[in-house]
């Protein structure tokens, strides 16, 4: 069947450690969940140098499938509590999603062609 609604995924890039603050502001905001993915940042701005050794820092990818109601709110709110609003805190961006399938619990899946 297809969904009866829109959908985006949310993907937001925080440094380790912040995920759950993410998922917090997220759920709060009407998010149901979310993955985290543990990445490497490889930005012009994220080698640094300590004692000669070059670090590259850890990061926390969070992705949040919602509803495209709910976009707006819970981008806000992962920018109010996560601080994305000052730099070097991370960032968060959506992309539209096409089709789904495995969403059980909401009886959306793609059709079977």
């Amino acid at each position: 069947m297809k969904a009866d609604k829109d959908f985006n995924l949310i993907l937001t890039i925080v440094n380790r450690g912040f995920a759950d603050v993410v998922m917090d502001a997220a759920k709060k905001a009407g998010a149901n969940g979310g993955t985290v993915l543990n990445a490497r940042g490889a930005g012009i701005h994220e080698a640094e140098k300590f004692f000669g050794i070059t670090i590259q820092p850890e990061k926390d990818v969070v992705l949040i499938l919602t509803e495209n109601e709910l976009k707006k709110p819970i981008m806000q709110a992962i920018k109010k509590e996560a601080g994305l609003n000052k730099e070097g805190r991370g960032l968060s961006f959506s992309l539209p999603v096409d089709e789904i399938c495995g969403i059980v619990h909401m009886g959306i899946d793609i059709e079977d062609k």
